[in-house]
């Protein structure tokens, strides 16, 4: 039997792991970590959403690639509000005495912070992608590979998103220097997971994946 969908499920599919992706690297982004010498927070999973983001644009178009964007952030300042309401919520005694609360607030305590961070980056960087993707498959780069698409649009839009991502997240809390490696740091695993992941262009084909409107 052949397999079918249409084009609300192909929309649901897309754009659930987008956001997926986006929520989960939010709250890991809350743990700085350090390999070798590069220095920088833990969702490194979203170095995939810019990628990600083109087969949006590539299967379903431009307006629902940038209202993914708009949507992810959304729900991301709602994640951050939440966890605003769920630390001032009193705790139960043992699990206080056990440190649950203090470790609570040390993480999720952060996590708003790292949220709007990712919400201001994300929606630049993201929309500049959403941009130069439309300009170079519309222009000089129509007839030319896929994979090119996807290392234009990232070679613009990471760098944006790893200097400003840093900045707004950790100044204050990490020293000039250390900020400096986690920009680089991030530009650099950003650009490995761009070349890591440029076939993932090839998951869906040039055609629509899904029959009907």
């Amino acid at each position: 039997m052949k397999f079918k969908i249409d084009k609300v499920q192909a929309a649901i599919i897309l754009g659930a792991v987008y956001i997926a992706m986006q929520l989960i690297a939010q709250i890991a982004a809350a743990k700085v970590i350090v390999l070798g010498h590069i220095i920088m927070d833990a969702g490194i999973i979203y170095a995939l959403t810019f990628t990600w983001r083109d087969l949006i644009h590539k299967q379903l178009g431009k307006k629902a690639a940038q209202t993914t964007i708009i949507l992810a952030g959304v729900l991301n300042l709602l994640m951050a509000l939440y966890f605003i309401f769920v630390i001032k919520l009193p705790g139960q005694s043992e699990w206080i005495a056990a440190g649950g609360q203090k470790a609570f607030e040390f993480i999720f305590g952060l996590v708003p912070r790292i949220i709007i961070a990712s919400i201001i980056s994300q929606l630049i960087s993201e929309l500049v992608d959403t941009e130069v993707y439309q300009r170079w498959t519309r222009g000089i780069g129509k007839n030319k590979p896929q994979w090119t698409r996807v290392l234009i649009s990232n070679a613009i839009s990471t760098p944006l998103d790893s200097i400003i991502f840093p900045t707004i997240a950790f100044a204050g809390i990490l020293s000039l220097p250390s900020l400096g490696i986690m920009m680089l740091s991030n530009l650099l695993i950003k650009a490995i997971v761009t070349i890591a992941t440029v076939w993932m262009i090839y998951l869906v084909p040039e055609k629509k994946i899904y029959h009907g409107r």
